[in-house]
C-alpha cells in the first residue's frame, strides 16, 4: 500500500502523527508495525508540547533507522543521517511554513483548552492529514536518494 495512504489510514484509526508516519515505512524498514507503533506513541502533537510536529518526527525516525549510525563509531552514517535531517526539516518548513506543531495548528496542544478547541475545529481531520501527507512524501524522496 502506497506510504501516504497508509499513514492517512492509520490517523484516521486514532494512531498519532508520529505513529502513523513511521509505522507506514516499517515494511521496508525492517521493523514490524508494531514496534513502529512502539516507537512513534510518545511523539505525536509535538510530544505532547506543541514541539516538533509528530508527523516530522515519524519521518525522521524512518531516516534514522534507513541512514543512522548502527554501531558505536559509525561517525559517517551519523554525519548522513544528520545531513537528511536537516533536509527534511528544511524542506518541510519550506512546503509548510514550520515543523513546529503549535505554529503549524496555531494553538498549543499541551493545553487542553486549546486541544479541545483544536478537536472542535476540525484541526486533526483537516490540517493533520495534509501534514503528514507531506511528510510522508518529503521522506519518501529522501529515501529514495541513494
Amino acid at each position: 500500500m502506497e506510504h501516504t495512504i497508509l499513514a492517512k489510514e492509520l490517523f484516521s484509526k486514532r494512531c498519532h502523527c508520529s505513529q502513523a508516519v513511521l509505522a507506514s515505512f516499517a515494511d521496508e524498514l525492517g521493523i514490524t508495525q508494531e514496534m513502529a507503533l512502539k516507537v512513534g506513541s510518545c511523539f505525536g502533537g509535538g510530544m505532547r508540547k506543541g514541539e516538533v510536529c509528530g508527523a516530522c518526527t515519524g519521518a525522521l525516525m524512518a531516516l534514522g533507522i534507513k541512514y543512522g549510525m548502527s554501531t558505536i563509531g559509525d561517525f559517517e552514517n551519523q554525519q548522513v543521517a544528520d545531513e537528511y535531517a536537516k533536509k527534511f526539516l528544511n524542506e518541510f518548513s519550506k512546503q509548510n511554513g514550520s515543523y513546529l506543531c503549535r505554529e503549524l495548528l496555531k494553538c498549543n496542544l499541551a493545553n487542553d483548552e486549546e486541544r479541545q478547541n483544536a478537536r472542535e475545529h476540525g484541526l486533526f481531520t483537516t490540517v493533520c492529514p495534509k501534514l503528514i501527507e507531506s511528510a510522508v512524501l518529503i521522506a519518501e524522496q529522501l529515501m529514495n536518494e541513494s
